[in-house]
């Protein structure tokens, strides 16, 4: 769709069907002025005719062309036949990897202009070498996800087969998403991964910030509900259930009140960890090697490996403040 300048079109004297004015133009017109005004605050420039940020449904087409080229027979197109695979994997990536670099060549842009840098040929050069890197990053990441589907279907005694679990199961859905966003995030254009995994958040419920790092072989069963906060650190076979969040228990502040960025603040998860349904864990705390975090628990202190957490157990924690999974 393309929009050209058009004064009918924000005529005052729009009328609706029962002859009333909809007074467009100066609905329009105040609109500009607050547009203005909030660009004027944030030191943005008045560039014409340039889109400044990234496209969410840009990058809803791109996981589409991944999610089938990653798993062409069963996330592709329903007529593809196996003799074919090849040929609609290289297609579709040629087309979702050349979307992707529009997309990142926006973002370092962005990054460029808020920075005060310049905005040069070598932004260009960069955004193409980070999607070779991604794309070249993609067998290994369907390793990882194959490990995430087998361990939603041994840990599910409900599902029938690896294809259900691959089709259906959100928790898998949302893992796709993050492995992609992850990547995404480590190559150093976090606005892209962060809009794919709010795109898997509004989808399933399941909200995992792209800075997590998580392990092989892990599985959120049912899931909605379920954070997971930027600095998180999830080992292998880890399994969560619906409403678990790993959050942070406070949030730093400088002498004006504003909140510093960064810094580890979410908990870490070692390997063979479950947590059942509504348990809350906060802080830099450390869930021991094989532990067992029982549902509905409020956590603000690390447990050493093979426990056992029961309400009854973890009733005394307390938490000052914070809570959120950011």
């Amino acid at each position: 769709m393309t929009f050209e300048h058009d004064p009918s079109r924000a005529d005052a004297s729009a009328t609706t069907p029962t002859g009333g004015s909809l007074d467009l133009a100066s609905i329009v017109t105040q609109l500009r002025a607050t547009r203005e005004r909030w660009r004027e605050q944030q030191g943005r420039s008045r560039e014409m005719g340039v889109r400044e940020l990234p496209s969410r449904e840009s990058l809803a087409a791109v996981l589409d062309g991944l999610r089938g080229a990653l798993f062409p027979l069963r996330l592709g197109p329903p007529d593809l036949r196996q003799d074919s695979e090849d040929y609609y994997v290289g297609h579709t990536l040629d087309t979702a990897l050349h979307a992707l670099i529009a997309q990142v060549r926006l973002e370092l842009r962005s990054q460029a202009r808020v920075s005060g840098g310049s905005v040069s040929p070598a932004l260009d050069e960069r955004a193409l070498a980070i999607v070779r890197e991604f794309g070249a990053a993609l067998p290994r990441l369907r390793e990882l996800l194959d490990t995430d589907v087998l361990a939603a279907y041994r840990g599910d005694p409900a599902a029938r087969s690896v294809d259900e679990v691959l089709v259906c199961y959100p928790g898998v859905h949302a893992m796709i998403h993050h492995r992609i966003a992850h990547l995404l995030y480590e190559l150093g254009v976090p606005l892209l991964a962060r809009i794919v995994a709010e795109l898997a958040h509004g989808a399933t419920g399941i909200d995992i910030h792209p800075g997590a790092t998580i392990g092989s072989h892990f599985f959120i069963d049912h899931g909605t509900g379920v954070v997971i906060g930027e600095t998180a650190v999830i080992g292998n076979n880890v399994r969560v259930y619906q409403a678990v969040t790993l959050g942070a228990k406070r949030f730093e502040t400088d002498a004006d009140g504003a909140l510093h960025k960064g810094g580890p603040r979410h908990p870490i998860v070692e390997d063979d960890v479950v947590i059942y349904a509504g348990a809350t864990v906060l802080g830099r705390v450390t869930i021991g090697r094989g532990a067992s975090i029982g549902g509905n628990v409020w956590l603000t202190r690390s447990v050493p490996p093979g426990s056992r957490i029961a309400q009854a157990i973890a009733r005394d924690d307390r938490v000052d403040e914070g809570g959120g999974g950011r």
